[in-house]
């Protein structure tokens, strides 16, 4: 489930790219702390605004500018089989809501 809602918040982040960013960080579970409440992560990214949506979409394209693909279904199998550009994007992800947001991620079921 939290998967295919990643995928959808990554197309609200930069469309294919973004779409690929969801999909390589569709395992990734977390929680975003403001005043006490704890916020799912995929909440958190669909609630960005414009301007920090296209800094975090330029992150990970950063990573996805080095392979070669012509659409949404192969830069997702690529990125999903390939460990360490899951981990590349994980990262900016990570990075970004922790140094950018100042969020604290969680990982938990």
């Amino acid at each position: 489930m939290i998967a295919g809602g990643c995928a959808l918040i990554g197309g609200l982040l930069g469309g294919p790219p973004g779409i690929a960013v969801g999909g390589a960080v569709g395992g990734l579970m977390g929680c975003w702390a403001t005043a006490g409440e704890f916020r799912p992560l995929p909440q958190v990214l669909m609630e960005l605004p414009p301007s920090q949506q296209k800094k975090l979409t330029a992150s990970v394209m950063a990573i996805l500018s080095s392979l070669d693909w012509t659409d949404v279904a192969q830069v997702v199998a690529l990125v999903m089989g390939n460990a360490t550009l899951q981990q590349q994007v994980t990262a900016a992800l990570l990075n970004y809501v922790t140094k950018e947001l100042r969020g604290e991620v969680r990982y938990g079921a």
